[in-house]
């Protein structure tokens, strides 16, 4: 995922503007660039597009398989258990959990 801001801010350092520099190459405000470059700022795409291309830089925005951040082969082999099945399962994670929380607590105290 892109983060807009650092990107940008990223974009404008390499280029070796400042945000007054960029905001008049973009008809607008230090104060506008500075918002677009803060962390979780949340532009349009075409804003985005439009201040990174103003630093001399291009965007690549192409898709590409996201990749699981799970393992999926577990998740299909579990639905392939019976309700029944996986509550036995989930219980014994419980108990197996509750037990390691215990000798923690013991091994290292309040």
């Amino acid at each position: 995922m892109i983060a807009a801001g650092p990107t940008l801010k990223e974009a404008r350092k390499l280029a070796g503007l400042t945000q007054a520099d960029l905001a008049r190459r973009l008809g607008t405000t230090q104060s506008a660039i500075a918002r677009l470059e803060r962390p979780g700022a949340n532009p349009r795409v075409e804003t985005l597009i439009a201040a990174v291309e103003a630093t001399g830089h291009t965007l690549d925005t192409r898709l590409a398989p996201r990749k699981p951040g799970i393992d999926e082969t577990l998740v299909a082999a579990s639905l392939r258990e019976s309700p029944e099945e996986r509550l036995r399962g989930l219980e014994a994670l419980h108990r197996s959990a509750r037990a390691l929380s215990g000798r923690a607590f013991r091994s290292y105290g309040p």
